[in-house]
């Protein structure tokens, strides 16, 4: 998946969550959750944007797991809510599968990315000691 199309993913999933959102019966468990919920699903996209504008390959890594945890957060609360409003279960299990995708391909780009960071660490330290023995 590109980085367009990931983008437009979890931006996908923040619109689908507040739309489902205001369908919501308003109680004070459902205002709860879908006040976290809101919040969770739109930091998704925001720090997957800010992930794309990372200094460093650590820094990449940093904000992709800012990602993984609210991705995963936005799972945990649409998993709540499908338990108080059975007549939005299949509509909350259709944004739970997109959000699911979205967890996978960021810790797939965590790992990839720190294999990445871990091999460029090896390599620097291999050439340092090089240079010492060489001298």
């Amino acid at each position: 998946m590109t980085e367009r199309e990931l983008k437009s993913k979890t931006k996908s999933v923040a619109i689908s969550v507040a739309r489902l959102s205001e369908k919501l019966p308003l109680n004070k468990v459902n205002n709860t959750y879908v006040s976290q919920i809101l919040r969770s699903s739109a930091s998704m996209g925001a720090n997957y944007r800010a992930a794309c504008r990372a200094k460093s390959t650590t820094d990449f890594i940093h904000k992709l797991q800012i990602v993984e945890e609210e991705t995963d957060e936005t799972m945990y609360f649409l998993e709540l809510l499908a338990e108080f409003n059975e007549k939005y279960k299949v509509e909350m299990r259709i944004i739970y599968k997109e959000t699911e995708t979205i967890l996978k391909i960021i810790v797939a780009s965590i790992k990839t990315s720190q294999k990445k960071l871990d091999n460029s660490s090896f390599e620097a330290t291999k050439n340092q000691k090089t240079k010492i023995k060489n001298k």
